[in-house]
This record gives C-alpha cells, structure tokens and sequence, in this order.
C-alpha cells in the first residue's frame, strides 16, 4: 500500500512517544530504493493494514512500556541493533504479520556465512524474508563540475561505507540467503520471497540541496538533508535566518524519526546556542545536527537536518567515491 510522502509524515507525527515514533517512521518512512533489482518489502499489503496498524500504534503510544523494555536495551549501543528491534517488535505483535524466526543464522563448516533478518508470513499466507538496511549517506558528487550522480557518490559521514557497495552487498549475498543450501537444511518450509526493507536519509551539499538529481537506483520521494564543511557554517550561521531557532546534535541513536522538543528544552537550547555553533565550527568529525522552530501552536517542531563536517572532509570524500573498493 503506497502513500505520499506527505501522508508518510503526518503518520508519524500523530505519535508523541520517541520509541514509538522511531518505529513508526520505520513503517512509514519512503524507501531509499526505487523497485528495481530486488524487491521492496510492504509492510501493508491492504489499506486495512495500514490503518490496523496505526490504530495499534496509536495505543502503544497510550502505554509505550512494553515497547521501551524491548527496544530500550543499553546493549543497543548500534542504530541498525535498535532498528531491528523495533521491526521485531511490530513483526511480532503487530497487526499486519506473523513472525516466523529472525536473525537466523546460515553456517558452513561451522562457520557463520550469513544471517537472515527476518522470516514472516504476510496475511495473504506468503512466506518472505526481509533483509533490513537503515543508512545514512552524505552525496559528494564533483563540487566543481556537476554531473548526473552515481550510488558511489554517496558514502558514509566516516567514509568507511559507500552505497554502491551496500547496495550490491544487499543484492548479491544478503537477499539470496533463502536460496542456499545451508538454509534449506534448517526446516523452514517455504518457497521464500526476498524483500529488501531499506530506510534512511541522504543528505546533498548546500542548505539547498533540494534540487540535486538522485542517482537513478533511489527512489525520488527519498527523506533528504544538508551538509556543509564547518567553514561554510560560519558563515550560514550570520545570516538572519537562524534568529529563534535552537540546534541540537542529534546523537546516533536519535537519527531515525523528527523529534519534538518541549518549551522548557527548546529555550534552553536557544539560550545555549552561541555555544553550540561554536562548538560545531570547530567540529573535528562529521556531526549531524537538527534545527528546530517554533510552529503556530507555540511548540517547537524539528524543520532540518543535517551534517557539519569537517574543511577536509570533501576532498578525503571524493578520493574514497572514486577509490575502486
């Protein structure tokens, strides 16, 4: 079941616990990847599903507990761990499918070649087997010479990842887990259908990165964000348009849906804000940050993302784009 990425949003802005929201935005949230070589999981496969299932959010969100001691786990200290424990969840117990099994593990001579995210039965009785991928990449493309963009223009905010490698990474090994011998052996009656579940966010140079062209593999409706060197913040920062508005360094385990920051919080954040585009002027390692503003109820609503990097981070950005990996 399709929806606009307009009606995307609005599904998980309706929730107010974070949790909840997170997990929302996993169901919601548009795909990184057209439908194309592998085939893109749907989490509804009616709009009777869909709406179960908000309405099953909307009474987690009522009495999140059971949630928060499954996924609020302090060994969670990874943001793909903390997704898949969401989708587990919801797999679980939610109203859309049935889970079979998840993280199951393929072994050769035993030794482990590989692990199965997910394993369930949708309500049409199909057997499918989800592969999960949350990733967040900043384009780097040619800064002087644009050209049409390519999936290795976009690599990790560390550079030791670039999509164009996780993508045939995906295709080539993680998707075809179900078609091997070893997973025959298990007992898992199927035929299996291979799903890629992707989600995430790219984010193009410039505070108007709109109007950059994804490489043809990524779906356009995408969730996008910014990124400028620490240079280029100093000197957006001065400009009148950062006048009330208070920015957060998103810590990792943050990065999945828009957050919501109360008065008290959110004056706090204004008043300590000279200190934190200080501190991210200076920044020595990539560092996403959110700007929120105040909306016409008087709350205070996130309105971007993005990352400050730092001044030598674009030239060391394109050698590992055109690195033959």
């Amino acid at each position: 079941m399709a929806a606009r990425a307009s009606d995307r949003t609005r599904f998980v802005d309706r929730f107010g616990d974070v949790t909840v929201r997170d997990l929302a935005w996993l169901l919601f949230a548009p795909d990184l990847l057209r439908e194309g070589d592998a085939a893109l999981a749907r989490p509804f496969a009616t709009s009777a599903k869909r709406d179960a299932t908000l309405a099953w959010l909307a009474s987690l969100d009522a009495a999140p507990q059971a949630l928060h001691d499954h996924a609020r786990n302090p060994r969670f200290t990874r943001l793909g761990i903390y997704a898949e424990s969401l989708l587990r969840y919801f797999l679980a117990h939610g109203p859309a499918a049935c889970l079979v099994a998840a993280n199951v593990p393929l072994r050769r001579h035993r030794r482990t070649i590989g692990e199965c995210d997910f394993l369930l039965e949708a309500a049409n009785g199909a057997r499918l087997h989800w592969e999960l991928a949350v990733k967040f990449y900043l384009h780097i493309g040619n800064l002087d010479a644009p050209r049409a963009a390519r999936l290795s223009d976009y690599v990790g905010p560390n550079l030791q990842d670039r999509f164009d490698l996780k993508h045939a990474r995906l295709l080539t090994h993680q998707l075809a887990l179900t078609s091997r011998a070893e997973f025959a052996v298990l007992g898992f009656e199927g035929p299996w259908q291979a799903q890629l579940f992707i989600k995430g966010r790219l984010f193009y140079h410039g505070l108007n990165g709109d109007g950059v062209a994804p490489a043809p593999e990524i779906d356009e409706n995408h969730l996008r964000g910014w990124w400028l060197t620490a240079f280029e913040w100093r000197e957006a920062r001065a400009g009148a348009a950062n006048e009330g508005r208070a920015w957060v360094v998103q810590p990792r385990m943050a990065w999945l849906a828009s957050r919501r920051l109360d008065t008290t919080a959110a004056e706090s954040l204004v008043a300590e804000s000279e200190a934190i585009r200080a501190r991210l002027e200076a920044t020595v390692v990539p560092t996403m940050v959110a700007a929120y503003a105040r909306d016409a109820a008087g709350g205070w609503i996130e309105e971007s993302r993005g990352f400050i990097v730092p001044d030598d981070w674009p030239e060391q950005a394109r050698a590992f784009a055109a690195a033959p990996l």
